[in-house]
C-alpha cells in the first residue's frame, strides 16, 4: 500500500458499519483525487451547463490536460468518454497499480 485516504462520496465522508471512517487505498485514491480536482475545477458544471458542441469539446481536452498533470498516471493514457446520454467517464493507466476508471457526471437513465 502506496496511498491511503477516507472514502468520500458525493461529498460526505462514508463510515462503515461501526461509524468509523471508510478508507481507501492506492488505485482508488488515485481516483478519487482526480475526481475531486476535476470538480474543483469547475469543469464538469462547464460540460453540463454548455451546448456548444466544439466549447464541449474544449473543455474535454481542458478536463484532459488536468488529468494529465497527475504524476501518479502514465503520460499519454488518458481518455475521457462522454455517451449521449451526459454522462463523463475518464480511463488511464496508474504507474504503480494499473488501469483506473471512475465517472464524474453519471447521468442515470430513468
Amino acid at each position: 500500500m502506496k496511498y491511503q485516504d477516507l472514502l468520500i462520496v458525493n461529498g460526505d465522508l462514508v463510515l462503515d458499519a461501526g461509524h468509523n471512517p471508510e478508507v481507501i487505498q492506492d488505485r482508488a485514491v488515485i481516483a478519487q483525487d482526480i475526481k475531486h480536482a476535476i470538480l474543483e475545477s469547475q469543469l464538469a458544471v462547464m460540460m453540463i451547463a454548455e451546448r456548444s458542441q466544439s466549447k464541449k469539446a474544449d473543455i474535454r481536452t481542458q478536463i484532459e490536460l488536468l488529468v494529465e498533470e497527475d504524476v501518479r498516471l502514465v503520460p499519454g493514457t488518458v481518455r475521457i468518454e462522454e455517451p449521449r446520454n451526459g454522462s463523463l467517464y475518464i480511463f488511464a493507466q496508474t504507474t504503480d497499480f494499473g488501469d483506473v476508471s471512475f465517472s464524474v457526471i453519471e447521468v442515470k437513465d430513468e
